[in-house]
């Protein structure tokens, strides 16, 4: 996937991101959302039990089709047969690790996606040696916070963690998240008031979202999801296709924001803005930038 990715960037796409203006970006998330809507990729996700619900949904909201598949009996038969996955470490358990490994093996053999969402990475010992092992089956895409993409990029556990929630701002990440994607081989994104992706070289920003968004448990875990949506439709363009993963899901926010009377109303009409997007509102709406 790596290769891949290099290839595109070190051709004609990276001149194509260089020269592209606002409508353009807009236009190419509308055509790879297009793209989900009418692939409808089967994305498994082997994910924390708050985020089940909110993740599924989304996917759906989107056009892909989610699978809460994470038994290691089924791992053989049904992984190979996914567009792609997406393994979430928030409810961590013993259990789960080794299902999650040999998913992770299976999708990088059978040449699906993966992506990795380091949930809480810092919290524990166990952790970050979970992670640590699932970044040495290949990522396509690595998503987390600012704090979880700076102790995953130094392999070691930020002091003053808070858990899930980040005690960093995204752009004190870009570094960090640069270093992890050239040692990695994936792209690395990392999210917040605005979204940055990169491939070690090329840095994309993403502003759409609104700040209500981090007061609905599961927002960053179920864009990580849709990453996987998005990466399984184009995976030889993962940076691009991560980049307006998380643009189309802020704006999805944005419109819900206009309805919402607080946290839990957004999160229905966040659900309801997703599924109704239509071209000339992801056109307009997509907001995002090449930062270098």
């Amino acid at each position: 996937m790596a290769q891949a990715e290099e290839s595109a960037s070190d051709g004609a796409g990276a001149v194509a991101l260089d020269a592209l203006s606002p409508a353009q970006w807009g236009q190419r998330a509308w055509d790879l959302l297009e793209k989900v809507r009418a692939r409808a990729p089967l994305v498994q996700c082997i994910t924390n039990f708050v985020s089940m619900d909110l993740m599924a949904n989304t996917l759906l909201a989107a056009g892909a089709s989610p699978a809460m598949v994470h038994s290691l009996h089924e791992i053989d038969d049904f992984t190979p047969q996914a567009d792609a996955l997406c393994v979430n470490i928030g409810t961590l358990s013993d259990g789960w690790v080794p299902s999650m490994r040999a998913a992770a093996a299976a999708a990088f053999r059978a040449g699906r996606p993966w992506v990795l969402d380091p949930v809480a990475v810092s919290a524990s010992e166990f952790r970050m040696e979970a992670c640590l092992g699932l970044m040495a089956l290949r990522p396509t895409v690595i998503r987390g916070n600012p704090s979880e993409i700076i102790a995953l990029s130094s392999a070691s556990r930020v002091q003053g963690s808070k858990g899930a929630d980040s005690s960093h701002e995204s752009l004190d990440a870009v570094e960090s998240a640069k270093s992890l994607a050239q040692r990695s081989g994936a792209i690395v994104a990392v999210s917040g008031a605005t979204d940055f992706i990169t491939n070690g070289q090329q840095v994309i920003a993403a502003h759409n979202g609104v700040a209500m968004m981090q007061k609905i448990t599961a927002t960053g875990c179920t864009v990580t999801a849709l990453i996987a949506a998005f990466v399984a439709v184009e995976p030889s363009a993962a940076l691009e296709a991560t980049a307006y993963a998380l643009s189309i899901f802020g704006l999805a926010g944005e419109l819900g924001f206009k309805m919402a009377k607080g946290p839990a109303s957004l999160r229905m009409h966040m659900i309801d803005s997703l599924h109704s997007l239509h071209e000339q509102i992801v056109v307009s709406g997509a907001n995002i930038s090449l930062v270098s």
